[in-house]
């Protein structure tokens, strides 16, 4: 029974940068695709990037192209999102969820989505 934990949100100013991290537990994320999401209260969730297995590969939202990063460690089990030049946005609950292109996709392994964590990017 695989897990997600997100972590590393927070209260930052525009322009300012944060990383955040999704580790896994109880399997190996290695075998999926990995992506996060973000949810505005009373708006639907949706995919702001998407990381292949074993990495090659990356897709991002228009909103967040050139301003943030997603990587992957295996040896950490864990995907993170390097998030720079932050604009004013929050605040929103991100996600970490398997990905196929830039849309969840759920196994029968891992399809609960976790609590996410807290980005309000703010004056």
């Amino acid at each position: 029974q695989l897990q997600l934990a997100e972590s590393g949100g927070g209260l930052v100013q525009p322009g300012g940068s944060l990383r955040l991290s999704c580790k896994g537990s109880g399997g190996s994320l290695e075998y999926y695709a990995i992506g996060w999401f973000r949810q505005t209260p009373g708006k639907e969730r949706e995919a702001v990037s998407c990381i292949s297995s074993p990495g090659g590969l990356r897709l991002y939202a228009d909103f967040v192209k050139g301003r943030f990063a997603i990587s992957r460690d295996d040896a950490e089990n864990t995907v993170y999102l390097q998030m720079n030049t932050l604009k004013p946005e929050g605040p929103d609950v991100y996600y970490c969820f398997p990905c196929e292109r830039l849309a969840p996709r759920p196994y029968p392994g891992l399809r609960d989505w976790g609590s996410g964590t807290l980005l309000n990017v703010s004056s």
